[in-house]
């Protein structure tokens, strides 16, 4: 690494989609690097495909990158960045290292299916350089092997001839990937092109393009690819897609980006929970694994649990009243929560977890109420006993059903009292302790509770 040249990195999404996990991480990663740095984190939007890219798909980009905290210090659009891209077109063509090329899609197509017949890697040598006045601007990559040297993946070396000429613009107006970002990367001064490895066959054509216009090389560091875990690329298949879906289903920010951190690096110990200030203090190249990474949602779900533990019960009820079954006041929500806090693994599962604190009656079938091999009459019995107790205290907590219902389960068997009154409370069987159920629903509903149940066993 130069270190006398100031760090610039960047991250350069289109806007033709929602914005994706596996760009999330490769912009952690740049982000990353920047501040462990002091240096520069670039938000470049490529969207100069005018068909594909929408308004739309900005906003979610830049939404995104701000929920996750991932401010960025400049920002371009290439759409805004033509007379750019024009002047360094003119200089090739002119040099006569670009060129027009006139051959059709169809003869295009028919000289790749022939190639990938014969096993060979496809490519376009023109064989009419410089003879046409119109069609596709190609870039003649030169006859000669280029090596660099990867940050990540090592020294890597690429044929030029095998590359053949290259497409660079649709027209002189309209400038493609490899030549755009290419301009852009030099004209921005980035010191460092930190991006999938999916990218490394666009490396060599982008420093042949570089050399040609006499303009200074990045060094390049290609992340590996995150996969499935089904070991193949990520993707809908997987569940797994867009960073708005993962807000939508109530996984917080600090989670994402504590577990899109670890796929691919490591900081070399056995700490799992890092917030972000400390993620730009430990981050660092040589830590990234040269082997691909496994999305695993069971462990981003284990990350947004541990934040959601930690997380304070004010700022937690806050997120979680979205999901709630209805609109509720916020100290009754609270409450709520609380009781599941230990156990959400995302905001999104408060909602069923929990609607039976906001149901007027609960349906369920009657034979959920027996435990084990009681009959409907023992049951009755039992619930009866419950509603006579519970009715007869006056300070309703915890501490008080200790002490009057712990002696009657001690006597009548604590399933047979117990598991008729959680279901009578919740219509689920599964749910937090009794106890605490009665304790936010308040005396009126418990009592009803019970009642209702008494009367679903006599239909």
């Amino acid at each position: 690494m130069n270190n006398n040249k100031p760090i610039r990195v960047r991250i350069a999404p289109s806007p033709t989609g929602l914005f994706h996990i596996g760009t999330a991480r490769t912009t952690l990663f740049n982000y990353l690097f920047a501040k462990k740095n002091n240096g520069k984190f670039i938000l470049r939007i490529e969207d100069t495909d005018k068909e594909r890219s929408e308004g739309k798909y900005k906003k979610d980009i830049l939404d995104n990158l701000k929920w996750l905290g991932l401010e960025w210090d400049e920002e371009y659009c290439q759409s805004e960045r033509i007379a750019i891209y024009e002047k360094y077109l003119k200089k090739l063509l002119d040099s006569g290292q670009a060129f027009y090329c006139y051959h059709t899609k169809e003869e295009l197509d028919k000289e790749k299916n022939k190639q990938m017949a014969n096993k060979e890697a496809p490519r376009h040598i023109c064989d009419g350089r410089g003879a046409s006045s119109k069609g596709i601007i190609r870039f003649r990559c030169p006859d000669k092997k280029i090596t660099f040297n990867d940050l990540i993946k090592g020294e890597l070396t690429f044929d030029g001839n095998l590359l053949g000429d290259i497409s660079i613009a649709k027209d002189e107006k309209t400038p493609l990937y490899n030549f755009a970002a290419s301009v852009d990367d030099a004209e921005m001064k980035m010191s460092h092109i930190i991006r999938g490895e999916d990218h490394i066959s666009n490396t060599p054509k982008q420093i042949f393009i570089l050399e040609a216009l006499g303009l200074d090389c990045p060094e390049y560091a290609h992340l590996p690819l995150t996969l499935g875990p089904d070991k193949t690329k990520l993707s809908k298949r997987h569940g797994v897609v867009s960073v708005t879906r993962y807000r939508k289903e109530g996984y917080l920010p600090e989670a994402l980006v504590n577990f899109i951190a670890f796929l691919g690096w490591h900081p070399g110990n056995e700490k799992e929970i890092f917030s972000l200030k400390e993620l730009e203090r430990e981050f660092s190249i040589e830590r990234i694994n040269k082997s691909n990474a496994i999305f695993n949602i069971n462990k981003l779900d284990w990350y947004n649990g541990q934040y959601i533990r930690k997380m304070d019960l004010d700022k937690l009820t806050e997120l979680c009243l979205p999901y709630l079954s209805q609109e509720t006041n916020f100290d009754y929500a609270k409450k709520v929560v609380a009781l599941e806090q230990e156990r959400l693994k995302k905001l999104s599962e408060i909602g069923e977890l929990t609607k039976f604190f906001f149901l007027d009656k609960l349906d369920y079938p009657k034979e959920l109420l027996i435990w084990k091999k009681m009959t409907l009459k023992e049951v009755k019995n039992n619930l009866d006993i419950l509603g006579k107790a519970l009715s007869k205290i006056d300070k309703f907590d915890q501490n008080s059903f200790q002490g009057i219902l712990m002696p009657l389960a001690e006597k009548h068997g604590s399933g047979e009292l117990l598991w008729p009154l959680r279901v009578a409370l919740t219509g689920q069987k599964a749910s937090p302790g009794p106890f605490e159920i009665m304790e936010v629903l308040g005396k009126k509903k418990v009592l009803k509770r019970i009642e209702e149940a008494m009367e679903l066993i006599e239909i």
